[in-house]
């Protein structure tokens, strides 16, 4: 079991909590997968009062890392959605620290990768999707729909164009779900199968501990690549909101 890929994603309820309703039961667990979503919330809430609780002129080392993801941000948040923008950015920077610390988290020996959960990724990226509809609509009324009619367009196109453009927005949730989802767990599958090589090699004597240097260096490789990975797919994911905020403050632009 030890060896097995994908027992590393499995749900597991640590607090069972089930509620009869009727003939079925109504099941809001605590799972592994709340635990570390819970201690990623926590471990945000807790870098960013200490890195701000000094507030020096001179930062030291948790100031400056505070000061430079808030800075990274909100550069962003500036050059995607506009001036305007900012005032979404601690909507942005939450998704991106959740997501960068789940990710990051999931990299630490016998840990849960949160984002290795399609529920989870989707979740997220509805809620994106669903801000952007209620923002545009809030902000434009019908001219919301501008969004689905690109600029300079000529009109006997329109019917080829338009039914184009909805089918690209409704999939916006989807593909941004599961282009994190899809990173994280192949990411992990290949870690585990390739530290799983150098255990069953290293059964073998000395011939087995030889070939398993193979599989070692590409898990080291791999781990490395992996860090990169999660840092990128909480980038790519911020950057893609806030260009979704952006066509909701701005459509037809």
């Amino acid at each position: 079991m030890a060896l097995d890929p994908m027992h590393q994603f499995k749900i597991k309820a640590l607090v069972p909590i089930e509620i009869p309703i009727g003939d079925k039961v109504l099941d809001i667990s605590f799972t592994n997968a709340s635990l570390y979503m819970a201690i990623s919330v926590f471990a945000i809430i807790a870098f960013l009062l200490i890195g701000s609780s000094r507030r020096a002129l001179v930062p030291g080392r948790t100031q400056s890392l505070a000061e430079i993801s808030y800075q990274f941000i909100a550069s962003l948040v500036r050059d995607t959605v506009g001036t305007d923008g900012m005032q979404f950015f601690p909507f942005i920077f939450t998704i991106f620290s959740f997501i960068l610390t789940c990710n990051m988290l999931g990299m630490t020996p016998y840990a849960f990768t949160v984002t290795s959960q399609i529920i989870v990724t989707f979740s997220l990226a509805l809620g994106v999707f669903l801000t952007v509809i209620l923002l545009g609509v809030y902000k434009h009324g019908f001219g919301f729909l501008k969004l689905f009619v690109p600029s300079g367009v000529p009109l006997v196109l329109m019917p080829l164009i338009v039914p184009i453009e909805i089918f690209s927005f409704l999939t916006r949730p989807v593909s941004l779900g599961i282009r994190l989802f899809a990173n994280m767990l192949a990411g992990h599958i290949m870690l585990k199968v390739f530290a799983g090589f150098i255990i069953m090699m290293s059964a073998a004597g000395l011939i087995g501990y030889l070939g398993a240097i193979g599989p070692m260096v590409m898990t080291i490789a791999i781990t490395a690549l992996e860090v990169l990975v999660a840092f990128l797919q909480a980038y790519v994911f911020a950057i893609l909101a806030s260009i979704y905020l952006h066509d909701a403050l701005h459509p037809g632009h």
